[in-house]
């Protein structure tokens, strides 16, 4: 099992879901790669449950290309945020559940901590389906740093 420390944070991976809570997230990240000359790793998870919900309307297909290209929008703006920081950033868009792909992530690219912002469920839905945030934090193999 890895062990951490302050001193050893090279690597930090921020799912990015284009919320303002992301984008703060993303710059306490900034922050702290600056500090460490660690790596950012963004992470903007297509959600399957999303798309299964907005399919009565379009096509999976098409649904999940919008959903895609949102993420691509997002992802821009957070690799500009890294750039202008001047930290090495890169970027992957995943299909499927958020938390779980947040974890495997974190895992298969042996992440240092997790930066992630609170992400907007409130009342029945948030109940019913659980917070990404607890989600990750409950599961995640390394330090999470969850910013409000």
């Amino acid at each position: 099992m890895k062990t951490y420390s302050s001193q050893s944070i090279q690597k930090i991976l921020v799912p990015i879901d284009g919320s303002d809570y992301s984008i703060r997230a993303e710059e306490y990240a900034l922050s702290i790669a600056q500090t460490h000359q660690a790596e950012i790793v963004l992470v903007y998870v297509v959600d399957d449950l999303v798309v299964e919900r907005l399919s009565a309307m379009a096509t999976r297909e098409a649904v999940a290309q919008e959903l895609k290209n949102n993420g691509h929008r997002h992802i821009k703006y957070a690799l500009d945020l890294s750039e202008k920081a001047g930290v090495a950033a890169r970027s992957m868009i995943a299909e499927g559940r958020p938390f779980e792909q947040i974890i495997e992530f974190a895992k298969s690219l042996d992440v240092d901590i997790i930066v992630m912002g609170t992400y907007g469920r409130r009342g029945a839905e948030r109940i019913l389906l659980g917070s990404v945030a607890e989600r990750v934090i409950e599961y995640s193999q390394c330090p999470v740093l969850v910013i409000k």
